[in-house]
């Protein structure tokens, strides 16, 4: 089908979602659930029928693996006005009726209490037009009351929530995004630890800006390069599950095409001549975010859209080229990398960029958490061995130590201070222009292209160079640091070897 699946998509094997419930919770949306408000998918109070990318969605969700339900956690990304509130008011009833827990607990949660309600007056209107689901409940203002089976449906929001009595069964997150810091999330995953494989917590949102509130990465923004990094086999979660729906940043945000990638009921749920309004009237970043699913910085990106992945052709490193490595290393936070560079072998050659080795923190690590010093010197010994390697650059921060052993084993180790502006803004410089201009090539890395995103521009009397977003982000720029040292040193004369004596 063409709207399935998304272009982000975590693991589910086919055997889990047959043994899951997502056929259970069809049958009970297209029985119970209904149209809340006319729209192009139908008149308000018609039932809801689920597409084919809905029903999908949810096999996925609803996937068991042998302890019960797979995933406690699920990030849902797709544009406004794909049927998100609907399907989120239908799955918090689904939880409080149709789960078989005594004494559920679900709650609608949100940035503010009128976007939480939202959801929940969708599922007050779903229980309101069906008798059979009436007879079984009491209705407040903020609360679904199941006096039979001991269950509860309330509202929460950022503005106003308590931190004690709660364990939930089904919390729905609508508009993740539009959180102002982490708080909330944190206290719902942790109040469900009690129920076990019985509890999920499900969040659509759409895109949005990359920080929050406190300036760091957003709670939204987090699980959705957490979710990319599962979906990429870089980390193994099945308890974490993400279906994101996006066009490519370097779409054309003008085009039909692009809209199509991003939105799945588009010319369905959502009229296509909407779309062709939209885009006279609307910001460019607004609808990127809105209508594309993109996320978008505060700051403004180093790199223009697209360029890093225009240069990657992943080839064998030739035993007998000539290398230069860019280090720049970490204690606990951020992340230590080696990043090499293959010099040219002739005039028609590139310069060849790729990672050689990475240590970051994992996301789940505590603050005890350290880079181990000996495996990182260990990967330079070991690279040096195997490869002609001309320079070792590196950013003598916390490293001296290392630098001076390593020196003094014969290593050829040049001191590069990432520091000094006076040599990071032309070296900045010189590595932008050749990846604009298509005078380098790349292994295509993830965590190479994810540094280099997450690196914006700092302009100052200096001149431009690139920094975190800010100081407080979680979104690491190491390996760019490093893929910069490595590049310039490769276009570098030879030097005199600069090591700091350790004191």
């Amino acid at each position: 089908m063409a709207s399935w699946p998304p272009a982000w998509l975590t693991p589910v094997s086919e055997e889990e979602i047959v043994n899951g419930k997502g056929d259970a919770v069809i049958a009970f949306a297209e029985t119970f659930g209904i149209i809340t408000k006319d729209s192009v998918a139908g008149r308000a109070g018609e039932p809801i029928v689920l597409r084919d990318w809905q029903q999908e969605l949810l096999r996925h969700v609803f996937a068991y693996d042998e302890k019960g339900l797979k995933h406690r956690i699920n990030l849902i990304g797709m544009p406004r006005k794909q049927g998100k509130s609907a399907l989120a008011s239908t799955l918090g009833v689904y939880g409080l009726l149709a789960q078989g827990i005594r004494g559920a607990e679900v709650y609608s949660c949100a940035a503010d209490k009128d976007q939480a309600r939202i959801v929940f007056a969708d599922a007050k209107k779903m229980i309101e037009s069906n008798p059979d689901l009436l007879d079984v409940v009491k209705l407040y203002r903020d609360a679904i009351e199941v006096p039979s089976s001991g269950s509860v449906y309330r509202v929460l929001s950022a503005e106003a929530f308590s931190k004690e009595g709660l364990s939930p069964t089904t919390v729905i997150f609508d508009e993740l995004h539009a959180q102002p810091n982490r708080e909330l999330f944190d206290v719902m995953s942790l109040a469900q630890g009690a129920r076990g494989n019985m509890a999920s917590m499900i969040a659509i949102t759409t895109a949005g800006v990359k920080s929050d509130s406190t300036g760091q990465d957003s709670i939204a923004y987090s699980l959705y390069q957490y979710g990319q990094r599962v979906a990429r086999g870089e980390v193994i979660d099945p308890t974490f599950f993400m279906a994101w729906w996006e066009a490519p940043v370097e779409s054309d945000h003008r085009l039909e095409e692009t809209w199509r990638l991003a939105n799945p009921g588009i010319d369905d749920i959502c009229a296509l001549s909407d779309y062709e309004s939209a885009v006279l009237r609307t910001p460019e970043s607004e609808f990127r975010t809105k209508r594309c699913n993109q996320w978008v910085s505060s700051a403004i990106s180093w790199l223009p859209t697209g360029v890093w992945d225009a240069v990657a052709e992943p080839v064998e490193l030739d035993p007998a080229g000539e290398y230069v490595l860019g280090f720049d290393g970490s204690f606990s936070g951020d992340t230590t990398v080696i990043v090499g560079c293959r010099k040219p072998k002739n005039e028609d050659d590139k310069p060849y960029i790729f990672l050689v080795k990475a240590w970051e923190k994992p996301v789940d690590a505590d603050d005890s958490w350290r880079v181990d010093i000996l495996d990182a010197e260990n990967a330079i010994r070991d690279f040096c061995k195997k490869y002609k390697v001309r320079e070792v650059a590196c950013d003598p921060y916390r490293w001296q130590r290392s630098m001076e052993v390593l020196a003094d084993e014969g290593i050829p180790i040049v001191e590069w201070p990432s520091t000094s502006a006076k040599r990071m803004i032309p070296a900045c410089a010189n590595f932008f222009d050749a990846v604009v201009e298509k005078r380098l090539t790349h292994d295509g890395n993830p965590l190479l292209a994810r540094h280099l995103s997450n690196a914006v521009v700092k302009t100052d009397s200096l001149g431009v160079r690139i920094v975190k977003e800010n100081r407080a982000s979680n979104r690491r720029i190491d390996a760019a640091v490093a893929a910069i040292l490595a590049y310039d040193r490769a276009g570098a004369k030879i030097e005199k070897r600069i090591v700091p004596k350790f004191l």
